[in-house]
């Protein structure tokens, strides 16, 4: 029982899972067994029904109504608190079978209804969703606390666990059996009643918490800023256009223009517009998400969920809240993030100082003595223009987007044999703009998945970009198909007109997709090892990201909207020339978000004013002035919409250390395609999900750990 969302955006599970997953063997598994006296009649709703139709089965998006989810969610916790309920009751000697084997198959049918609501949360978020999802989320994670702190339960799995020894486990049993005593630990089986019940209470509080943050920050980014004719001077043809058809939606007066305040609206603004007033503008709305001191701001939920996490973390027997997140992770301490974190902050700061000197002459021209925030991305522009006569405006038109996705699928055919052919309209959707694509082992034809593409922004959708599966591969459970799905934002166009993308959205795009990848390869027999450690999850997306750029994508792929003519190869080769470009920028920008989420949670007390905390923690780091962090504490919704990203917004540096030493052993062998170093990366990395160390088997495949200097190297860094 998992919820995957994983991406650039905050991860929405709506409750932290008990211990569950994949048990080897190949064949459909039936529901644990539950005493039939307690077995309920299953009421008529769509949402408790098995799914039926193609691909083994698919969500009844066409069916479902808000309406439905309290009976279902109800009578799904019941029957899943039940199945533990009977485990735990069990009077047989603990075995791994009917114990771990047998966890592992609970709550299949209460997976279902969540991975429906993640969703509805996340892309059709309207006032009935955020109202079900206020009241419900408390409910879920009781109903797991439940489970976690269950004495019986728990002293099953301890049974097992102190003689793993003797029961001739293979190495993957062992693992599963370890990781879920672990887990049990964790969540704090090991505590007395009262701490039991203290942690409980944390844990709804936290997700109430969750809930209304959430809920403040998609009620900002419904807001947009006005502009006239003359404010979007400069602005690109495709953008005015998505900020004229919101005005007129809004009912506003001719000739008005309407910017929403979410990223894909307002940076293509701040790089763009000459006028410096709307700059200062829109940068001023949308760094300020959360945090105007109305009924959305988010101060005090942050305050309140900070200091919930560290009184959590005490009564577990942790230091801080991040010393409690880092127990299952790559990295394992804080310290250690930190370290990886400190050998690039400074080199990075220093690029950005050298990166301001050079826009300092350009903003001169136009009487900006002081280059600020609002002016960084406009400015960034001129010096690339400048430096390497090349600019976003000249890549866009070959950035198409359906192109690109053509491309990203014909790379995962070249180095995965994953073939996606369309099938939209063959499968209900949960929005008529949503796309879908039949997923087949190109050597035998065989279907491995489904993928849906949801494309456009719209009110009621999450900013950023994230991946979902709605189910993955696990033999214990017999589900072979996955059913995946890749979410973005970029803006959609008047009919019959093309979709063009800057740069860095197209990376955004290879970079979700390399999720789907993940996923979509994932072959494990137990569900609780499928998914993968925080600080590695992000790093198949990064390895993804690289083939964007490579010849074959470009020369096939990056074409121009209005002739279809190919990228020029004078174009590819300024591109290429200008890849460490703006990396001051980029990992300053990211990286004072990771050092500041680090250096919160591991606040003993707790006790923040997060806009002072905010301010503070930067002048110790030596923020640059010029610039922000990528989300401020008010909006940093991977931080604040659940835990799953708190104290853990460094992962996306200690994946892509790995990323780059990957892509290493690509470029090593002079062909970005090679199959052999595909094969190895797909067997030993990517399809193993987490039944391996993940350090280990990075070894396995590098034949040593990660060299952070490919990383340096990569953003045109000084190397250690």
């Amino acid at each position: 029982m998992k919820n995957v969302l994983l991406g650039s955006a905050a991860a929405l599970s709506l409750a932290a899972c008990t211990t569950t997953g994949p048990v080897p063997q190949a064949t459909a598994a039936a529901p644990a067994a539950v005493p039939q006296e307690v077995v309920k009649p299953v009421p008529d709703n769509v949402l408790l029904a098995d799914w039926t139709g193609p691909y083994d089965g698919v969500p009844p998006w066409d069916k479902v109504k808000v309406a439905h989810f309290p009976e279902a969610l109800q009578f799904a916790i019941d029957e899943y608190l039940a199945e533990n309920d009977a485990i735990a009751a069990n009077k047989d000697t603990p075995t791994f079978d009917n114990t771990i084997v047998a966890m592992e198959k609970t709550g299949q049918r209460l997976d279902r209804i969540q991975n429906i609501l993640g969703v509805y949360q996340s892309n059709l978020a309207t006032p009935d969703v955020q109202a079900l999802v206020k009241e419900w989320s408390p409910k879920l994670s009781a109903a797991n606390d439940k489970v976690n702190l269950n004495a019986d339960l728990f002293q099953r799995v301890e049974y097992l666990y102190e003689r793993r020894g003797e029961l001739g486990l293979t190495a993957v049993q062992d693992r599963l059996l370890t990781r879920t005593y672990e887990g049990f630990v964790r969540r704090g089986a090991k505590l007395n009643p009262d701490q039991k019940a203290q942690v409980t209470a944390i844990n709804q509080k936290l997700e109430e918490a969750f809930s209304d943050f959430n809920a403040h920050l998609l009620a900002d980014e419904a807001t947009y800023t006005t502009a006239t004719e003359a404010e979007m001077a400069g602005v690109p043809a495709d953008v005015k256009a998505a900020a004229a058809a919101l005005a007129k939606d809004k009912g506003l007066p001719a000739g008005t223009y309407a910017i929403r305040n979410t990223r894909s609206a307002a940076d293509p603004v701040l790089s763009f517009a000459s006028d410096r007033a709307l700059r200062q503008k829109v940068w001023n709305a949308f760094v300020n998400r959360g945090d105007n001191g109305n009924a959305n701001d988010n101060n005090a939920l942050i305050a309140q969920i900070v200091k919930l996490r560290a009184d959590r973390a005490h009564l577990l027997g942790y230091a801080t809240h991040a010393d409690l997140r880092m127990q299952d992770t790559m990295a394992k301490t804080p310290a250690r993030a930190m370290d990886l974190m400190m050998k690039v902050w400074p080199s990075a700061v220093e690029r950005v100082h050298q990166e301001v000197a050079d826009m300092k002459p350009i903003a001169k021209k136009d009487g900006v003595t002081t280059v600020e925030p609002w002016d960084y991305r406009y400015y960034q522009e001129k010096v690339r223009k400048a430096k390497y006569d090349l600019s976003q405006d000249e890549i866009k038109p070959y950035f198409v987007l359906d192109n690109l996705v053509q491309g990203m699928m014909w790379s995962a055919e070249q180095l995965y044999d994953l073939k996606f052919t369309e099938n939209t309209g063959k499968v209900p959707v949960f929005n008529p703009d949503v796309r879908t694509f039949e997923v087949t082992n190109a050597k035998t034809g065989k279907v491995v998945g489904l993928y849906y593409l949801d494309t456009y922004a719209r009110e009621g959708k999450r900013s950023g970009a994230w991946m979902t599966t709605y189910r993955s591969r696990a033999r214990l459970l017999g589900d072979d198909i996955v059913l995946a799905s890749n979410n973005n934002n970029f803006i959609k166009p008047a009919p019959g007109e093309p979709v063009l993308i800057t740069l860095d959205d197209a990376s955004t795009l290879f970079h979700e997709f390399g999720h789907a990848i993940h996923y979509l390869l994932v072959d494990v027999n137990y569900p609780s090892l499928g998914g993968s450690q925080r600080d590695f999850v992000e790093y198949p997306s990064q390895v993804n990201e690289n083939w964007l750029l490579t010849r074959p994508v470009l020369e096939r792929f990056a074409k121009h909207y209005k002739t279809g003519a190919p990228m020029p190869a004078a174009l590819v080769k300024k591109i290429e020339a200008s890849e460490t470009f703006n990396q001051g920028f980029a990992t300053v920008e990211y990286l004072s978000s990771a050092l500041v989420d680090m250096m919160l949670h591991t606040q003993p007390d707790g006790v923040v004013d997060p806009d002072a905390f905010e301010r503070d923690a930067l002048k110790k780091l030596g923020m640059p002035k010029e610039m922000v962090m990528r989300h401020r504490l008010p909006q940093f919704g991977h931080l604040f919409s659940s835990d799953a990203y708190s104290a853990g917004y460094y992962s996306y540096l200690w994946s892509e250390t790995m990323d780059a030493d990957t892509w290493a052993a690509f470029e090593e062998t002079g062909d970005p395609f090679n199959r052999t170093i595909a094969d190895r990366f797909r067997i030993i990395l990517l399809s193993t999900g987490n039944e391996t160390d993940r350090a280990e088997a990075y070894r396995q495949f590098r034949g040593r750990d990660p060299d952070v200097n490919a990383l340096l190297k990569r953003r045109g860094f000084p190397t250690k």
